[in-house]
């Protein structure tokens, strides 16, 4: 019985070691950043349970171009926005008898062609997110429980001829979930109209461009990158992909933001608020298995071995070929928007963007998110930046 309890005690007691040792393991390897450049930008937002980061992430690269030329902290309605591009989303996929996907989801296209057309208007101009109806921030899931059908509805109608009504009963639903627009309000003691007040904060709005990198299409030509939520076909300026890694550096050394897009749906993207393209066959290489191991851990496993590698983790090697690869592959997805704005390296001398999100003040750096270049290499879609942002030589190339 004694001898039981000694083995026992010893179990515990390696067990615990091996315990501790992981824990330090995680600790040594958890990055140490330090900031290279930083640009401002306004607080952190909340989306929560909203597709609407396009929103978020885009309004919030305005907003870092307002406070660049002007100094001013704007806080901009992602309702407004939102209120006008799902009526206009609407009207396309009517238009197009409802061949063509009605979602959440958006692109920052959606976001400059409001604020070009309908102007925008400040944050308290409109209700406080989910205010409208007994929520403390915006949840989507009765709203579009309602709205997608209602559109769906009017889409695959068999009527010979649409009544104007159907836009008068959507704009009801989206009143009544976002708030409705308003024509005039006040903003520290002066009146203004949407038009107006946009007109008002120092922007060219013709200044922005989209950039992106295929080989599906020539280099130096614009196209509509092919992804559903970018269903009003804007064009796109094609770069090699170094090229446009150079444009997202060049930006923020000039201290500009860029709005981007992108996939986060990667086992490399953490909920912590890291992102690294994570080199499979190398990390269950380190992990002591073969690839069918690794293939056959679940997905806690695999994160606490990826959490405990940290900024050690051996990453890929991007490469134009690998990004079409996965792009015509469906592996790298159109997934969320979130807004660069500095660099910063770990300990290791691993360079990182710094990536503002819009889930909150959440993660282990409070609702930014290290995010390595070689991730953002790999999983980006495409990115609306200030053309002024843009070397002079890709300019040139470019024809801006």
């Amino acid at each position: 019985m004694k001898k039981l309890f000694i083995l026992a005690l010893l179990a515990l007691t390696t067990a615990g070691a091996q315990a501790e040792e992981a824990k330090d393991s995680v600790k040594s390897n958890k990055p140490v950043f330090t900031t290279i450049k930083a640009n401002p930008i306004t607080s952190v937002k909340d989306q929560n349970r909203s597709g609407t980061c396009w929103d978020y992430s885009t309004l919030s690269f305005f907003e870092a171009e307002i406070l660049k030329a002007t100094g001013k902290d704007v806080d901009l309605c992602e309702a407004f926005v939102a209120n006008k591009t799902y009526m206009e989303r609407a009207i396309q996929v009517v238009r197009f008898h409802g061949d063509c996907q009605f979602s959440q989801g958006g692109s920052a296209e959606d976001v400059l062609a409001t604020l070009k057309t309908y102007g925008i208007c400040p944050e308290d101009a409109m209700p406080f997110p989910g205010s409208l109806y007994g929520d403390s921030l915006n949840n989507f899931n009765e709203f579009f429980t309602v709205l997608e059908p209602y559109v769906n509805a009017i889409s695959r109608s068999s009527s010979k001829k649409l009544s104007t009504q159907w836009k008068i009963g959507l704009q009801g639903i989206l009143d009544a979930y976002l708030g409705k627009c308003p024509e005039k309000f006040t903003y520290e003691g002066k009146e203004y109209t949407p038009k107006s007040f946009a007109a008002s904060l120092g922007l060219n709005f013709n200044d922005y461009v989209s950039i992106t990198s295929y080989t599906h299409h020539p280099f130096y030509t614009g196209f509509a990158v092919e992804v559903q939520d970018n269903w009003r076909f804007p064009l796109s300026y094609n770069l090699p992909m170094d090229e446009m890694m150079q444009v997202i550096d060049n930006a923020i050394q000039q201290g500009y933001t860029i709005a981007w897009g992108g996939d986060v749906s990667e086992e490399g993207f953490t909920r912590k608020g890291l992102a690294y393209a994570i080199d499979t066959k190398a990390t269950e290489s380190l992990a002591g298995s073969d690839m069918a191991r690794w293939l056959k851990m679940s997905d806690t496993k695999k994160k606490s071995l990826i959490d405990s590698l940290g900024c050690t983790v051996p990453e890929i090697v991007p490469t134009q070929e690998l990004r079409q690869e996965r792009f015509d592959n469906w592996q790298l997805t159109d997934d969320h928007g979130m807004l660069i704005y500095g660099i910063a390296k770990d300990q290791n001398g691993r360079e990182y963007y710094m990536v503002k999100n819009s889930w909150g003040e959440t993660g282990d750096y409070k609702g930014t998110w290290y995010m390595t270049k070689t991730f953002i290499a790999a999983n980006t879609m495409d990115f609306l930046v200030n053309k002024n942002a843009i070397p002079k030589s890709i300019r040139k190339k470019l024809g801006l």
